[in-house]
């Protein structure tokens, strides 16, 4: 009885951020309280140090956050580098998911051919070719821009191929009875049925593309925020590597917010859940 009562409860806007909130909270004040050494007796660990060493303690975890930001301020520049190379894998792997998904929709010939390559290239583990990546193109941004690409491109190029092969045949047949040049149907016929493809592919890409940066970076960099959870991890200092993903997890979050938010204003013409039920 209880469950079906909270299937139809719907979320209320004017207090579902201080739900979530309230959530994170909890989350951490019980990571506080089991990591904690003397609150609680040890359970799985011999004694109640090790759960401190294997994850963190939250206090210490955002004292080296604040120094970081506001103490010493040497995050400025690794974070920088991150940022950029994962907008720039983000974009890039972004513009050609979109053009090659759209070329070869429409073009059957083409995708007939190149069919068992991209299937071929798609089941590949791309991340082993951090490495090839790094001898072409040196430790630089660019090799880790490189890697961001390949595990962008194929979420979007999959969904733009099928967003496009989604178009509804009677609105495209009376599209050309109308006279609708090809330019005017890649308009105003495949790249709106294609959108909602495009956008739920984004949402998924943006954390591909920092584990591009990240991954990049531990194989061979001298900056960026992968590169300090390295040298964390060295150091067997588990405050600094929760620390460094959070920062990241912080960010991919506020990129992903921005994507919701251009969604948002090209995808006015689609009718919200609540609309469609009202109607």
């Amino acid at each position: 009885m209880g469950s079906i009562m909270w299937k139809h409860i719907k979320p209320n806007h004017a207090n579902l951020r201080v739900w979530q909130v309230g959530l994170l909270i909890a989350i951490f004040a019980i990571w506080h309280v089991a990591t904690k050494p003397g609150l609680i007796p040890p359970i799985v660990f011999e004694n109640d140090q090790q759960a401190a060493f294997f994850f963190g303690e939250p206090l210490k975890i955002f004292s080296r956050i604040w120094a970081w930001f506001v103490g010493n301020g040497d995050i400025y520049q690794h974070l920088w580098v991150t940022l950029l190379e994962t907008v720039l894998a983000f974009g890039l792997g972004t513009a050609l998911g979109l053009g090659c998904g759209l070329w070869l929709a429409l073009s059957p010939m083409a995708a007939a051919i190149a069919d068992p390559y991209i299937k071929a290239a798609n089941s590949m583990p791309r991340v082993i070719l951090a490495p090839i990546f790094a001898v072409w193109f040196g430790l630089g941004i660019a090799s880790k821009v490189a890697l961001g690409i390949t595990l962008v491109f194929f979420i979007v190029f999959f969904n733009v191929y099928q967003g496009v092969k989604e178009v509804s045949p009677v609105v495209l047949a009376n599209a050309r009875m109308l006279g609708a040049s090809q330019k005017q149907l890649l308009r105003h016929v495949y790249l709106p049925s294609a959108t909602s493809w495009v956008f739920s592919s984004l949402h998924t890409s943006v954390g591909l593309a920092f584990v591009g940066a990240v991954v990049g970076e531990y194989l061979g960099s001298s900056r960026g925020v992968g590169y300090l959870i390295l040298q964390a991890e060295g150091a067997f200092d588990i405050n600094t590597v929760m620390a460094g993903i959070l920062v990241l997890t912080v960010f991919a979050l506020m990129l992903d917010g921005a994507v919701g938010r251009i969604e948002k204003r090209l995808m006015k013409w689609q009718p919200r859940a609540g609309e469609t039920e009202k109607l």
